[in-house]
């Protein structure tokens, strides 16, 4: 009996000095309890306010089912009218020398105007310097400023589940906002969110007004971006979603250097590992990307991959889905190498690819003509000479599409100046002073104007 009453006081011991131990790695309070307010206040300044003004073009209240039943005048009523709005969000700042801010794109998109109100109180009209819809990301940049504090990023590759988390934002414009919680999951997908999935999930309260904000550690550094919730009921029930902040770093550096985001591009066709397809293979892993289809001429097909691969490694970090694997593919700049990890025929072999050129999500048109929002470019030549930039995609009720731009359409000039690809294109906008763009452009045969005022 002796011997129980000794181990269990043994055990106590143990148990307090483990919570000792992990308590004064933070900071005990006056009252003997366990607190982060000495990181939390480190990091406040360098998280911000964003309100936003904008317009955005009305919805038509007769479903296009019903087109036909209506005079064109009725049906056409509300489409040519924008409708006046205000949003609110949060950001952090990345960049203290230079007036950097990381937030989401939907924070920003559409917005004509843009302020965004520091931990102090000072306000600043900020200017989107890039944006990616891909994965959410925008970058702003203010002016004419002093003692700015940055952000201290660190490597999302490092985190695990059940790390503790805070998030910092400013939830339906109450102001900053701290809330806490840890990671229950990692690498997200199949959210039903366009584009790039491969999100930190978290029970940290998130709302509107918290998009854009940090995920931080314990340290006080950036672990991801707040920028979703699921939510039923249109409230937040503990399910909050985060791009990890490796990403933000490799796209903020991107769109700050090339005023872009340029993709690489594997060139193949793919799909989760499943239970059925591993059973089909008569393999043992359950996790990787499988290789439906290797695009002739692509990257991967030069490099020797192949249909019925498994992709399972990329730069020797293991890759658990296609989604993940997506993810890396799509943040890597086209020209670099990577070496993939590829299970065949129950062996593994490495190969290195050097990737190719995607299509870059441009984010120059947005910024400065946001009646060009909907509508991506490429660079484009023919083989009878002709040089311009080609319109590859127009989304639908999109104010591109408002002013008339068609896919297809080739602009080769803006007003008397001619335009030969996608930056000179940007810096020829930037250029323009006048409140009436003309574009020209080629469609088909024809050669046509249309006016951005």
């Amino acid at each position: 009996m002796k011997k129980i009453s000794l181990l269990i006081v043994i055990c106590l011991i143990k148990i307090l000095d483990i919570n000792y131990l992990y308590a004064s790695s933070i900071i005990f309070g006056d009252q003997n309890k366990i607190s982060i307010s000495n990181m939390v206040e480190k990091v406040l300044p360098s998280v911000v306010n964003i309100y936003v003004e904008g317009s955005k073009k009305s919805k038509n209240f007769i479903p296009k089912e019903f087109k036909h039943f209506f005079e064109p005048e009725l049906f056409n009523r509300n489409n040519n009218k924008y409708k006046q709005f205000e949003g609110l969000g949060s950001g952090v700042i990345i960049n203290s020398k230079k007036g950097y801010i990381v937030t989401n794109n939907h924070v920003v998109n559409g917005a004509n105007l843009i302020k965004v109100q520091l931990y102090d109180g000072r306000e600043f009209n900020a200017k989107l310097i890039g944006c990616d819809e891909q994965t959410d990301l925008a970058l702003l940049r203010i002016f004419s400023f002093n003692d700015l504090v940055e952000i201290k990023i660190a490597d999302s590759d490092n985190i695990r589940i059940g790390d503790f988390v805070i998030a910092i934002g400013n939830p339906f414009g109450l102001g900053q906002t701290v809330t806490s919680g840890i990671i229950s999951a990692l690498g997200r997908s199949g959210l039903n969110i366009d584009g790039l999935e491969n999100f930190i999930q978290t029970d940290a309260s998130i709302n509107k007004g918290n998009s854009g904000g940090p995920l931080i550690n314990l340290n006080g550094e950036l672990i991801g971006i707040n920028t979703a919730i699921l939510a039923p009921n249109g409230g937040n029930i503990g399910i909050g979603f985060a791009i990890p902040s490796n990403i933000v770093t490799n796209l903020s550096k991107q769109i700050i250097n090339y005023g872009e985001v340029k993709r690489g591009q594997l060139g193949i066709r793919g799909t989760e590992l499943n239970f059925d397809i591993a059973q089909a293979l008569n393999i043992n892993i359950r996790q990787g990307a499988f290789v439906n289809e290797v695009i002739t001429g692509s990257a991967a097909d030069k490099s020797g991959i192949k249909a019925g691969d498994i992709i399972i490694s990329i730069n020797n970090k293991p890759i658990k889905s296609f989604s993940e694997l997506r993810v890396k593919i799509g943040i890597t700049s086209p020209g670099e190498t990577i070496k993939l990890g590829i299970l065949r025929n129950n062996k593994i072999k490495f190969f290195s690819v050097i990737l190719d050129s995607s299509i870059s999500s441009v984010s120059g048109k947005n910024i400065l003509y946001p009646l060009l929002k909907g509508a991506k470019f490429k660079n484009y030549k023919s083989s009878n000479g002709l040089v311009g930039i080609i319109v590859e995609n127009v989304t639908d009720d999109s104010p591109a599409s408002y002013i008339g731009l068609k896919k297809d359409d080739i602009i080769i000039g803006i007003n008397k100046d001619k335009v030969y690809n996608i930056n000179q294109f940007k810096k020829v906008l930037e250029s323009k002073n006048s409140s009436v763009i003309a574009l020209n452009i080629v469609r088909g045969e024809n050669k046509i104007f249309i006016l951005l005022k």
